[in-house]
């Protein structure tokens, strides 16, 4: 039991930050930032909604947003927020899943076979949510990074080239702490699903012939419970 709550209150560890992780990625403005800082008086960087310039000078950040999200925009723009939102989504659900099916959390605790399914649907939650986390920030810097390169290699200079920011850091450590929540609550968890099965149905068996014992000691001293030759034998004493 005590090996079962530590891997819960791991898990939620994990699950907690990994989905501050991915939101804040989803948010922030650091995706793309460029790479030839040393030579800019501003740091320009790049996000899924809008782009920021820094002043390096007096700190001063302006930030553009991008047209309406009905405008075009490019491929690579549009597939990571469909992942990134979603990744969001999935990871919040899993957390909440997992606060509820907690050991420590008061909720069915008479039903402890229905928190463990709680545990593993919110493990398998997390793991789904991992995917599009990493596969849109991972596709996203190889985006950048071949672009980066090709332009080297051409000899192409274009007055500003980026390298992937910290945003696309977070959406990958956010992902990858989906797919660890995840694995802690599904294959380490489900070791414990046995034993918890069987404990729980031999305390119900055993409660349950607690209970029928007592029925039957009280029925013995009830006096209705007397046979049909006990009362021959009373009405003939009385005689």
């Amino acid at each position: 039991a005590s090996m079962r709550f530590f891997l819960q209150y791991v898990g939620c560890f994990f699950a907690f930050f990994s989905t501050g992780f991915l939101i804040a990625s989803t948010w922030t403005d650091c995706w793309m930032v460029n790479a030839d800082d040393s030579l800019e008086v501003s740091t320009k960087c790049r996000g899924l909604w809008w782009e920021c310039v820094t002043n390096v000078f007096d700190g001063i950040q302006t930030c553009d947003e991008y047209d309406s999200i009905y405008a075009e925009h490019p491929v690579k723009l549009v597939l990571t927020r469909a992942m990134m939102i979603t990744a969001d989504i999935l990871a919040g659900f899993g957390f909440l899943f997992l606060v509820l099916g907690l050991d420590c959390v008061k909720l069915l605790p008479d039903e402890p076979l229905i928190k463990l399914r709680v545990c593993l649907v919110s493990g398998v939650t997390l793991l789904i949510a991992g995917l599009p986390g990493i596969t849109g920030s991972v596709w996203y810097a190889v985006d950048v990074y071949v672009e980066r390169s090709s332009l080297v290699f051409h000899n192409v200079f274009l007055g500003i080239q980026y390298k992937f920011g910290w945003s696309c850091w977070l959406g990958m450590a956010g992902s990858l702490g989906c797919f660890l929540s995840g694995a802690l609550l599904t294959c380490c968890m489900y070791l414990f699903r046995e034993t918890s099965s069987g404990r729980f149905h031999s305390a119900y068996f055993l409660r349950k012939g607690y209970s029928s014992a007592g029925t039957i000691v009280t029925n013995v001293h009830l006096p209705s419970s007397q046979t049909a030759t006990a009362k021959m034998y009373a009405v003939d004493t009385r005689v």
